[in-house]
């Protein structure tokens, strides 16, 4: 994305505006990256000529439904919303191996402070209730290997946090030994080295694909959605083309 391309506005009214929040772009100005120039909140703000007020997050390299209240009244109102745990958040993933069909991960996890940015935070508090909901909707193999067989497994699968924590989808899915593709924090390098030198592929693939609430004002459900981007869907193109056999 070039600094003059506008940001997706996947939708806006007087009170809510939600954008399709690229790959490695910031949400706002963070000590994760003091050399970063471009920000989600201040692109944002000077492509529609108002203040704008961020609701929830997503980490840098996740893309998707990233929603900006326009009012720090209503801003107030949705994170509510999201501190109740009545707004539902749907991701989409590509990870190693193939999961069960369907489950939920229900894992504590400790909160690891971020060295720069929570440098202060307590660090000794005991582990935070983390459940996250999956399911499997496509498998593939490949005929490349990263260790010891011939051949790799790779799986879609739609996800469901349905408590908060940090890095919580990352982390479960580690733990579960499927980690996501193209993390470096969490993931398995190895596989993330086959998706750059196979298919030119070097993202996080995980997707904030769908975010449901209730409108503020009008107390109406609204469902926001993204696409998964065109380098997550060569992602699947290039596993389709490679592909052995099909999984499902």
């Amino acid at each position: 994305m070039t600094i003059s391309e506008p940001l997706t506005i996947i939708f806006q009214d007087q009170y809510l505006v939600a954008i399709d929040k690229p790959t490695r772009l910031l949400v706002h100005r963070s000590k994760i990256d003091v050399h970063a120039t471009q920000f989600a909140l201040q692109r944002l703000r000077d492509q529609i000529g108002r203040p704008v007020f961020p609701v929830h997050r997503l980490d840098r390299p996740t893309s998707g439904v990233l929603l900006f209240a326009l009012s720090s009244q209503i801003a107030r109102q949705v994170t509510e919303q999201f501190e109740a745990r009545s707004v539902r958040k749907h991701y989409t993933a590509m990870v190693r191996g193939v999961p069960q069909p369907s489950g939920i991960w229900d894992e504590p996890l400790l909160e690891k402070p971020d060295r720069i940015v929570d440098r202060l935070a307590t660090r000794d508090k005991p582990a935070q209730p983390a459940i996250t909901k999956f399911e499997t909707i496509a498998s593939w193999e490949v005929p490349y290997s990263t260790g010891k067989y011939p051949n790799s497994r790779y799986s879609l699968v739609k996800i469901q946090p349905l408590t908060g924590r940090r890095h919580q989808i990352r982390r479960h899915f580690n733990h579960m030994a499927h980690p996501i593709i193209g993390d470096t924090s969490h993931g398995d390098r190895r596989h993330n080295r086959l998706f750059f030198e196979r298919f030119n592929i070097r993202r996080l693939l995980l997707v904030a694909s769908a975010l449901t609430l209730n409108h503020p004002v009008t107390q109406q459900q609204i469902i926001l959605s993204a696409d998964l981007g065109d380098e997550f869907e060569r992602a699947i193109e290039c596993l389709n083309q490679a592909c052995i056999s099909n999984l499902d």
